[in-house]
């Protein structure tokens, strides 16, 4: 049995490399069309990651807040909030504090925040100057800036009473000015410090917020996580945000689909049509196996074999180059690199073996059907 098995392997090796040239065309689209299915399929399993890094830079997608009407979170919160998003999808956690104050009698916002934080989790501010780096430095937004008419380096007083109606006045410098468009322009910004300073009402915060590299099912797994840390805080999604990202990868899921489906069709195409010129030109080599006594089974068996080694040369060169092709496009479309899926190799030369197998089906049964007598007299 041993001896039949080498015997047939050889002859189906002698028989690829006898005919080199035209199996190379079919080796080559197999090979062609494992890199591109290994290659979008590794962006496929990358891609959310990699766009959920991308969508950063839109600002937070969740919103914590404590579950009652008018009620700040404390520090406690705050760790409890930390804890349950431990882990690589937390980008940054930002708590602010909003104050109503005065300057020059005229009424104001205060926030107070982190900035170290504020620059993970709201990477669209645009800011004018420098960011505050000491205490009693402050950003203005710009329709403030604008207003009050206080330049960059000058100094501004502001004054106003805390929830124990104690009033407080202090004057700061202003190193900056935020533009996004937005709400942000209306707002003067100070160190969470220096708020507190103020107020004499330490370790209080408004509402957090929380850039997530994560989306969709992730993203509500979190939630449940910080629900079950944080009994007292309830999360919201920035929907904007969220349903952004789950549309544009949605999409992006779909495209890779379709365009790996249409590179398998023309890759069966491509063996098909090679297979069925090798079945041609080995005609009368049929014809005299199967009058010496080749069953159909043997001749259909030698085809689907070297249609099957053709599969799993091209998967193994394929996946490859389906590596290296997925690196290059997610440097030069996200400027970093990926993490390899190497578990989809195996399931790519799979994939290609049958690939390879059913386009070899019409060029088989076309060999099968070979008439010995009718080729052998030359017809």
């Amino acid at each position: 049995m041993g001896s039949n098995r080498s015997f047939a392997l050889r002859m189906v090796l002698w028989s690829l490399l006898r005919r080199r040239s035209r199996l190379l065309v079919a080796l080559t689209g197999v090979t062609i069309g494992a890199t591109v299915l290994l290659g979008l399929v590794t962006l496929c399993y990358d891609i959310p990651r990699q766009l959920g890094r991308e969508f950063r830079s839109y600002g937070a997608n969740m919103v914590f807040v404590k579950d009652v009407v008018g009620g700040r979170l404390g520090r406690e919160d705050l760790e409890a909030i930390r804890r349950g998003l431990s882990g690589d999808s937390l980008v940054g956690l930002t708590p602010f504090r909003y104050e109503p104050v005065r300057n020059n009698m005229l009424p104001y916002t205060a926030v107070g925040t982190s900035f170290a934080d504020v620059r993970l989790t709201s990477p669209f501010w645009q800011v004018g100057g420098e960011w505050p780096s000491a205490p009693g430095q402050i950003l203005l937004g710009a329709d403030v800036a604008e207003a009050t008419r206080i330049q960059n380096g000058q100094r501004m007083a502001i004054d106003g009473r805390n929830g124990r109606q104690e009033r407080y006045e202090k004057d700061f410098t202003v190193v900056g000015t935020v533009r996004t468009g937005g709400v942000e322009d209306g707002l003067i910004y100070m160190a969470m410090a220096d708020m507190e300073e103020m107020t004499r009402e330490p370790g209080l915060a408004d509402l957090a917020e929380a850039s997530l590299a994560s989306g969709g099912t992730g993203l509500a797994g979190l939630e449940a996580r910080v629900r079950a840390a944080a009994p007292s805080v309830e999360p919201r999604l920035v929907t904007r945000v969220t349903r952004s990202e789950e549309t544009v990868l949605a999409k992006l899921t779909w495209l890779v689909y379709l365009v790996t489906l249409v590179v398998l069709s023309l890759t069966m195409i491509c063996v098909t049509t090679t297979m069925m010129t090798v079945v041609m030109e080995r005609r009368r080599e049929i014809g005299l196996k199967k009058a010496l006594g080749a069953e159909n089974g043997r001749v259909a068996r030698e085809f689907l074999a070297e249609g099957l080694m053709l599969g799993i040369l091209g998967g193994l060169i394929g996946s490859f180059c389906g590596l290296l092709f997925a690196r290059l496009v997610s440097y030069s479309v996200f400027g970093r690199g990926l993490t390899p899926e190497l578990h989809l190799v195996p399931i790519t030369v799979l994939a290609s073996a049958l690939v390879t197998i059913v386009a070899s089906l019409w060029p088989v049964r076309k060999a099968v059907d070979v008439e010995p007598a009718l080729v052998l007299k030359g017809e």
